[in-house]
């Protein structure tokens, strides 16, 4: 099935939506918006959710997502999807979460290939000290992510 893009102005830059009529498979963090831009429907309900996430009124996302990767960065990919709003968690706990204890190296590498970015969580894995680590976009976009999400728990509580 063929695949088209979307574009996003996000308030971490903007962003490239690619989908086809069935499912989400990438949201890049790209320079500027792209020349095709198109509306097929998981590309509307994309955009649609994620200005919702900007607005403070998601903290979940309900989309077809179908990111293309290894076994293991699929396992890693589907835990990164249980970590709640606003928390984190630690390379060595999503290691611990998939059952590979010691695969804390294999795990930070393929949250790095994570190919859709804020819906799946990976700006919520940190380093087991606390720190901002390893974020392929960025860090000051991880940081943005995080405090846009604490500041949403507030809201919330």
């Amino acid at each position: 099935m063929k695949r088209a893009s979307g574009y996003l102005n996000s308030p971490v830059g903007w962003l490239e939506m690619v989908a086809d009529a069935n499912y989400l498979y990438a949201l890049n963090f790209v320079e500027e918006q792209g020349a095709e831009n198109s509306r097929n429907e998981v590309l509307k309900e994309t955009e649609k959710q994620l200005k919702e996430y900007f607005e403070g009124r998601r903290s979940e996302f309900d989309l077809p997502l179908k990111p293309e990767g290894t076994e293991f960065q699929q396992r890693v990919w589907q835990a990164l999807l249980k970590i709640p709003f606003g928390e984190t968690a630690s390379y060595k706990d999503i290691a611990e979460m998939i059952g590979k204890p010691k695969a804390m190296r294999a795990v930070g590498l393929a949250n790095g290939r994570n190919p859709i970015p804020i819906i799946i969580p990976c700006h919520r894995v940190i380093g087991a000290d606390g720190k901002l680590i390893g974020y392929s976009s960025g860090l000051w976009r991880k940081e943005w992510l995080l405090n846009h999400e604490k500041k949403g728990q507030s809201r919330n509580a």
